[in-house]
């Protein structure tokens, strides 16, 4: 039984032979089935075409049975010395997608490049994504050696050649092997069409790569995925479910939730239909139980208390290589991805744009264009939690979303100052301080039907806002839901009657006011609030305090006076039953 398991990624231009060198591998070390191979030959015979290695993989995929296991981007094969995952990288955005999403973590790499083709523009930029993703373990193989009748000055003038752009991004690699994995050459063993070279095999260069550190060791991670409730047969279970992305948690152990800051400790491990377990470890779907309940949502990053914390941010500088159609460009909306946590995001700043192919940079842009990548700024609309990539790299990689595809992706290099780090200091006090209710969140939804959310609704003075919160509570109280009126003046002359007078205190007062609606919603109330034109900062403190409960923000008025990212703009004073209608339509919509 092997003990030791390695990721592998495999990449390359198309058709430089990735899928022969599997099919290769598979066969030559015996993972294949039996009469597996005879059986593809035979359907090669019957439909006249000549065999070919690669229908291997082909094949496999489509039966994923007979005891192997295969999928579209991973084969799993053994060693003596130990057992491999190939991560098949079939094009850019299902290579960005598997090494940062979590389902495959590449430790080393094989970088393909035909023999008679040479060094290709995606050769290049395949190496600079395992640059920039942080694998430092590469071997180049130099295949189809059969199609340039194995010529050494060939071998050396593209090894030559690849090096020195290796060197340009800081990689050297391991190793540069001649192969032609059709004729079987160099893969596992040698045939004598390659006596001049005397180095390993592609399977001896396998064996020779590093472990990476055994990520146990390393800081807990966890993303919350789901929190599954169970109610039949007396089963009050609560668990929270995920990856373990890092690290490891036992029974007993104290967590920390980012970015809500909320507490608890392990009472138990689940496992899906198997018995509970005392601990779960880095790479293992897992799920426990709390034994304080506390709320919290999809896409927080579970952690233990006393290891190195996790930062905290909205605003995150990046290294970001984009593949979209469409450019990458400010101003314009994306979906931010890092583990099962997703924001929306924004394009703040550029620092520098580097083509991929030649590393040229490209000052003064406004936009990242495919096959491009850059240094930049990215705001998202709410804290996140991550961690900076030299620190913990499992955590520090993150994709962007276009329409529902995978656009770009990349690595977190720092986390930027967004003014809201003594707020978030208080907040996370606060929690560890708060004196919980023997009634959960949780409970309070199921008997209230409803989730707990903020409206706020803002807009410029005389714009309707007041009118249309005001009618909105009405609606929706007469339909029977718990829900309260609070505009942010209000409070002036109440909690901030010490302050209410005084300059300079406008950032306390929404503290203030912060607090308060984290005490209704916390009640299980649905708060609608009402403020005049407040910006994009001032809602970030309300949000920060209120996490992880949710804020909508409702625009009244025609012209948007703020640069809050608004969810739903309506008319406001100019037609208050159809802006009121509108509000109803879409917070049912999201509910």
């Amino acid at each position: 039984m092997l003990n030791e398991q390695m990721n592998i990624v495999i990449a390359g231009h198309v058709d430089h032979g990735k899928s022969t060198i599997i099919g290769r591998l598979l066969s030559d070390t015996h993972s294949l089935p039996d009469g597996k191979i005879e059986t593809i030959k035979k359907y090669c015979e019957v439909n006249s075409k000549p065999f070919e290695y690669a229908f291997i993989l082909d094949a496999l995929k489509e039966e994923r049975s007979q005891g192997i296991t295969i999928d579209s981007t991973r084969v799993f094969f053994n060693s003596s010395k130990r057992s491999y995952i190939i991560i098949d990288a079939p094009g850019h955005s299902e290579f960005l997608k598997n090494m940062i999403s979590g389902a495959s973590r590449a430790e080393a790499a094989l970088l393909v490049i035909d023999a008679k083709e040479g060094v290709q523009e995606n050769s290049k930029r395949h190496g600079y994504m395992l640059s920039m993703l942080g694998i430092k373990q590469i071997a180049v193989v130099i295949n189809k050696m059969d199609l340039i009748g194995y010529n050494r000055d060939s071998f050396n003038s593209i090894k030559n050649e690849y090096s020195e752009f290796l060197k340009s991004i800081n990689i050297n690699s391991l190793n540069y092997v001649p192969v032609s994995a059709r004729e079987g050459e160099n893969i596992i063993s040698r045939n004598g069409s390659l006596r001049w070279y005397d180095g390993p095999t592609i399977l001896e260069i396998l064996d020779c790569f590093i472990k990476e550190r055994v990520e146990d060791n390393l800081p807990f991670r966890m993303h919350v995925q789901d929190i599954y409730k169970f109610t039949n047969d007396e089963d009050d279970r609560r668990i929270i479910a995920g990856l373990v992305e890092s690290g490891k948690i036992a029974v007993g152990e104290e967590i920390i939730f980012y970015p809500s800051g909320k507490k608890s400790n392990i009472k138990s491990i689940e496992g899906f239909n198997s018995q509970s377990k005392s601990e779960a470890s880095a790479g293992n779907s897992t799920g426990f139980t709390l034994t304080d309940q506390v709320f919290i949502t999809r896409g927080e990053l579970a952690c233990k208390t006393g290891e190195p914390a996790p930062k905290i941010g909205n605003r995150i500088k990046v290294n970001l290589f984009w593949l979209g159609i469409n450019a990458f460009v400010k101003g314009r909306e994306y979906l931010f991805k890092i583990g099962t946590l997703k924001v929306k995001a924004k394009l703040e700043e550029i620092h520098k744009i580097i083509n991929s192919s030649d590393l040229s940079v490209i000052n003064f842009k406004d936009e990242i264009i495919r096959n491009q990548a850059a240094e930049c700024i990215i705001s998202l609309n709410k804290a996140a939690a991550f961690d900076v990539i030299n620190e913990l790299k499992q955590t520090g990689r993150f994709v962007i979303v276009d329409e529902y595809e995978i656009a770009g992706g990349g690595i977190i290099t720092e986390c930027l100052d967004d003014g809201l780090s003594g707020i978030r200091e208080n907040v996370a006090l606060r929690n560890i301080k708060w004196k919980k209710s023997t009634i959960t969140v949780d409970e309070r939804i199921n008997k209230y039907n409803q989730i707990p959310k903020m409206i706020l609704i803002t807009g410029a003075k005389g714009s309707g806002r007041t009118e249309v919160a005001r009618g909105l509570e009405k609606i929706l109280f007469d339909e029977g839901k718990l829900v309260y009126y609070l505009g942010i003046g209000s409070i002036k002359y109440g909690i901030d009657a010490d302050i209410k007078n005084e300059t300079g205190k406008r950032e306390e007062h929404l503290r203030r006011f912060g607090e308060t609606a984290n005490i209704i919603l916390d009640s299980g109330m649905i708060l609608i609030a009402a403020a005049q034109n407040i910006n994009n900062l001032e809602l970030e403190v309300i949000k920060t305090e209120i996490y992880p409960f949710e804020a909508k923000v409702i625009y009244t008025g025609d012209e948007i006076l703020t640069d809050v990212q608004i969810d739903l703009k309506v008319a406001g004073i100019n037609n208050i039953e159809q802006s009121i209608v509108s509000a109803k339509k879409y917070l049912f919509n999201i509910e």
